[in-house]
């Protein structure tokens, strides 16, 4: 065995009863990490296979340390890997004389540790942040306001002038307004009053009330 090979230390857990699925979705969390590191996402984990890795980790650090005299703070999970194991089968009793299949998979849990020296990951560097070109200085506005004042005279003084005549026409539409609504008034005041007599409602005659015909002895007979 080489010198390299006497490095890595590694532990094993066979015929774990859980599926290879769930127990893959935690191993990838703690793969390429630091010991440290690994037990701290695998107690805050809220999922069961968290428990079973942790255990093949704290027996791969044993053996690190038992075995091979290595500090197990120093050490780096270099792979972390599930393999499917043989599955059990039951049966179920359903309707109609019919059976249902259980199955019940295994996994076995492989973790594998090399020193930081042999197998350290080099930390990735934070992002910095881009560059910000520097934004050109404001040319100064050039001030504009005596053409805007000479526009803003020109255009008052037609104003000013074509105000009197429309005072003027108004005043006379105002008094030939009031002649047409006099002589409109007065008409159909006359007009109206003999249609008011000649539309008075006519009360209709009550209907006499018919009486019943008595039977006498003579109609009977």
């Amino acid at each position: 065995m080489s010198a390299v090979e006497t490095q890595e230390v590694r532990a094993v857990a066979k015929w774990v009863r859980m599926s290879p699925r769930k127990a893959r979705l935690v191993a990838e969390h703690i793969r390429g990490r630091s010991v440290p590191e690994a037990r701290t996402v695998l107690a805050f984990t809220q999922r069961a296979a968290a428990r079973e890795i942790e255990k093949v980790l704290r027996s791969a650090v044993a053996n690190a340390e038992a075995n091979h005299g290595l500090n197990g703070d120093n050490l780096v999970v270099s792979a972390a890997y599930v393999d499917e194991g043989p599955v059990m089968k039951r049966w179920r009793a359903r309707a109609r004389g019919r059976v249902a299949r259980i199955k019940k998979p295994t996994c076995h849990i492989t973790v594998k540790l090399v020193p930081v020296a042999d197998g350290a990951i080099a930390p990735t560097p934070a992002p910095s942040a881009p560059a910000v070109p520097p934004t050109p200085a404001a040319e100064p506005a050039v001030e504009e306001q005596a053409p805007e004042q000479s526009v803003a005279a020109e255009t008052e003084a037609p104003e000013a002038e074509a105000e009197p005549e429309a005072k003027v026409e108004t005043a006379d539409e105002q008094e030939t307004d009031a002649e047409a609504k006099s002589e409109t008034t007065a008409e159909p005041k006359q007009e109206t009053e003999p249609e008011a007599q000649a539309e008075e409602p006519v009360e209709p005659k009550p209907k006499p009330k018919r009486t019943p015909r008595k039977k006498t002895e003579e109609t009977e007979e």
